[in-house]
């Protein structure tokens, strides 16, 4: 009767062990998503959404990147894996690849093949070249395999990364409209995949246009509709609300969306139909959802951070987070899933906007820099040593270094020298520096942290702050500067109280966090550094 009872007692220990794990986590990344956009549109913002994991979760305002370069790739790899491209190899959305000779996307893999309706090239996905495990990973060793992950993103990339090796299921968009994925995680796409295709719901979307969600009195917190700053979306011929989406649709595809506010609507009605066809969060194995809205980003690039397109897309996101919070209420229960939320890098200002405002930056046009270093190098030995330029990354051709009787030691001084005398550039570390980076040079450890000896160049160039590479509308990001680096960092629901923090915390902290939350193992690659506020609020 005694061995009875203390079985039924272990039994029971084992029981509430179990319950010690949401049914459902969820990891929001906004694409390009700066913190302080959460402040300079709060007053508009409904009380369900943003602000409602704000005044209701566990607010970090000081979270950083903390390596260079600041893109989406290696954004969202870091924030899975918790740690940097050093360890996790993802260097960049592209890099040169010297063992090749060419360019890597981060996500391809030419021995899988596309599941779905759109272009071939689109499915030769999957998570292959990233080196280290993800806390979506360890959810499912931590698991037995039982707990489901799925990944889902307009992007490729965002949606591999983040949901790592051992995922269930990535899916993301093709140009052509239909969400897909790779042979990688099956044999054919879910039927439940097929129908929601087969509705080309993007249609809904698209047969409309993009006008402002509120009163024009709302976007105060924005430059003027009509300002020199902004690209033009999809042969517009200004940019300025509102656009009529059905005739770019007709002329260019349901690729459109993309770059339209209705991209996350999209994306979210998606995220719905994989949480109810795929019974996520339905029993007691903790299931993870990698939600990634990317649209932010394409946005982002195109129109600037001061543009009435971006705010009224963040209003616009705003209105679908909260609907997607209510979806989980119901669908999941309240207190019975985690959200964090995100971003994968911020973004910087127009540089031609901070110029007219008597800022003495300019926008670099690295093709230009490129060729700039290919002259340098005829001019001053004989022939082009160059073989690649890109992330701000500088590769030399070591073969005909030694054929020309040079040292690879003096092409980089001569290169340093040369590229010191440019007015954008702050500092050219050698991989040498760079390698044996120390703590007195704040950006050296950036640009060590993001640094592969195999992967990456001979020479790194660290432009001055507010320059950016890029042409001079919209915007863009990839350096170790706060506006590139600064991001939120939202945590809300199962076992989280309200609370807030100033302190600095690096992005690399989120993974190991959470899987301390499931209390799983860490993903093999981070130094286990944990935000200590959300895990002292478990009871």
């Amino acid at each position: 009767m005694k061995k009875i009872v203390s079985l039924f007692a272990l039994a029971t220990i084992f029981n509430s062990y179990s319950q010690q794990r949401p049914k459902l986590v969820v990891g929001i990344v906004v694409d390009q998503m700066k913190m302080e956009y959460l402040y300079r549109f709060s007053d508009d913002f409904s009380s369900n959404g943003f602000r409602r994991l704000m005044n209701d979760g566990y607010v970090y305002h000081n979270t950083q990147y903390n390596y260079m370069p600041t893109y989406t790739g290696p954004g969202h790899a870091s924030i899975y894996t918790g740690t940097t491209p050093a360890i996790h190899g993802i260097m960049g959305n592209t890099w040169f690849d010297k063992s090749t000779g060419k360019s890597r996307y981060c996500t391809d893999d030419a021995t899988v093949t596309i599941l779905g309706n759109g272009d071939a090239e689109e499915g030769k996905m999957s998570p292959l070249n990233l080196e280290t495990t993800t806390m979506t990973d360890e959810l499912r060793l931590g698991t037995n395999f039982k707990g489901k992950v799925i990944g889902v993103s307009v992007k490729d990339r965002g949606a591999i990364l983040p949901a790592g090796h051992f995922a269930n299921w990535a899916f993301w968009m093709s140009d052509s409209g239909n969400f897909i994925s790779s042979t990688f995680y099956g044999t054919e796409l879910p039927k439940w995949v097929n129908d929601f295709n087969s509705k080309k719901k993007y249609e809904s979307y698209l047969n409309q246009k993009w006008s402002l969600l509120k009163p024009e009195s709302v976007y105060d917190k924005s430059l003027a509709d009509d300002n020199p700053y902004e690209g033009l979306l999809y042969g517009s011929k200004k940019a300025v609300l509102p656009y009529d989406l059905k005739a770019m649709y007709t002329e260019k595809g349901a690729k459109v969306i993309k770059t339209t506010p209705f991209g996350n609507d999209i994306l979210a009605d998606f995220a719905k139909e994989i949480i109810a066809n795929e019974n996520l969060g339905a029993d007691n194995e903790t299931d993870f959802l990698a939600l990634s809205f990317s649209s932010t980003d394409y946005i982002g690039h195109l129109m600037g951070p001061r543009s009435r397109e971006i705010q009224d897309t963040y209003l616009r996101l705003d209105e679908t987070i909260a609907d997607f919070l209510n979806y989980l209420d119901s669908k999941v229960g309240k207190g019975n899933y985690l959200i964090f939320l995100t971003a994968d890098h911020a973004g910087a200002e127009n540089v031609n906007f901070l110029k007219d405002n008597k800022y003495a930056v300019e926008a670099i046009d690295y093709k230009k820099l490129s060729n700039q270093l290919r002259e340098f190098s005829k001019t001053t030995f004989g022939t082009d040593l160059v073989l690649n330029y890109s992330n701000f990354n500088l590769f030399f051709d070591k073969k005909k270094i030694k054929d020309s009787g040079l040292t690879l030691a003096e092409v980089k001084t001569t290169f340093s020298d040369f590229l010191m005398t440019m007015p954008q550039v702050k500092r050219v570390y050698t991989d040498e520096a760079i390698l044996s980076a120390n703590s007195t040079d704040y950006f050296l450890n950036f640009i060590s942290k993001g640094y592969d000896p195999k992967q990456n160049g001979d020479l790194v160039i660290l432009d001055k702050p507010g320059y950016i590479q890029h042409e001079g509308k919209g915007t863009s990001h990839g350096t170790p500067f706060n506006y590139d680096t600064h991001v939120p960092l939202l945590f809300f629901g199962w076992k989280i109280k309200k609370g807030e923090s100033f302190e600095k915390k690096v992005i690399t902290q989120i993974a190991p966090t959470i899987t301390q939350k499931l209390k799983v193992d860490f993903p093999n690659g981070t130094e286990a550094n944990v935000l200590t506020e959300v895990l002292e609020n478990d009871e």
